[in-house]
């Protein structure tokens, strides 16, 4: 008898559920980012909260001053000879062939007829580099 019972009160509920009037609204959708049209008073907790969240930490330098130093001027010296090369090859009184020592690199050059063809060697590690400059034929 009992289970009846249930049964018919079960039954009852889900009639009356039936009959009730759903109600719903109309859902939104409003975005916290500031970026994306959020609260602007929102940018400074996502930026703390994306900072808290950083764990990257730059790399810090470990040359010293006079290191420093020494690959600037290194790499200003370097420069120069790329500019006497280049002046070499390409200035007023180029010359069809040549070489240039700095250290242990030596760079030769000859000017063929439709090219330029620079040869870098290293000469404390044999490493050498050859580079072909395509020659565009004189204007006039």
């Amino acid at each position: 008898m009992s289970y009846r019972i249930l049964l018919s009160i079960a039954l009852g509920a889900t009639i009356l559920g039936v009959g009730a009037n759903a109600n719903a609204d109309e859902l939104i959708y409003t975005p916290i980012n500031p970026s994306f049209g959020g609260n602007p008073f929102n940018s400074s907790h996502l930026l703390g909260t994306a900072n808290a969240q950083n764990d990257y930490t730059a790399p810090r330098s470990r040359e010293t001053q006079s290191e420093q130093f020494i690959r600037m001027l290194q790499s200003r010296l370097l420069s120069s000879l790329a500019s006497q090369v280049s002046d070499a090859i390409l200035g007023d009184n180029a010359q069809p062939a040549g070489e240039i020592i700095y250290g242990t690199q030596t760079v030769r050059w000859e000017t063929l007829i439709d090219s330029i063809r620079l040869t870098i060697v290293d000469s404390s590690t044999g490493a050498e580099t050859e580079i072909v400059i395509p020659n565009p034929p004189p204007i006039g």
